[in-house]
Formats: structure tokens, sequence, C-alpha cells
């Protein structure tokens, strides 16, 4: 399988994420305000669910939408991939 356009900017957010993630534990075991973490917190899921949408439509326009275009395969796989994937929105 091949690297979408995309996956070079999903993994740097998630490795954004990922080194808040970090910064969070050490909050944590430093006993910092729980205002504070909860903050942190909310930003790494901004942009883990950020990532995902991001990684979701890429697949429907790269994967789907060329598999399509190109009959490698069939209407009906394609249509119950795009209803699995899109699940994840």
């Amino acid at each position: 399988m091949s690297t979408h356009t995309s996956h070079p900017e999903i993994i740097k957010r998630l490795k954004r994420a990922e080194g808040h993630l970090r910064s969070i534990l050490n909050m944590l075991e430093q006993g910092r305000n729980c205002l504070e973490i909860a903050q942190q917190l909310q930003a790494v899921e901004s942009a883990v669910a950020s990532a995902k949408k991001a990684l979701v439509h890429d697949h429907i326009d790269h994967c789907l939408e060329h598999a399509v275009r190109d009959g490698t395969r069939s209407a009906d796989d394609t249509i119950r991939e795009f209803k699995a994937i899109t699940k994840y929105l």
C-alpha cells in the first residue's frame, strides 16, 4: 500500500500530540493545576481527532474514489468500505 500525500502531515500532527501527551504526564506527576492539565488534554484530543479526520477523508479521496474510477473494486465493496470508514468521523 502506498503512502498518501497527507500521511507526512498526519504523522507530524500525531508526533506533536505525542509530545503534548508526555508533557501532560509530567504535569500530573508534578501535581500541576487540574485546569491546566484539562486544557492540555483537550488540545491533544483535538489534535488526534483532526489527524483521524484527515486520514479518513484522504482514504475516501485517494483509495475509494480511485478504486471506483479505475474499476479495481466493485461498487458494492467500495460502498461497504465507505460505510465502515465513515463511522470514525
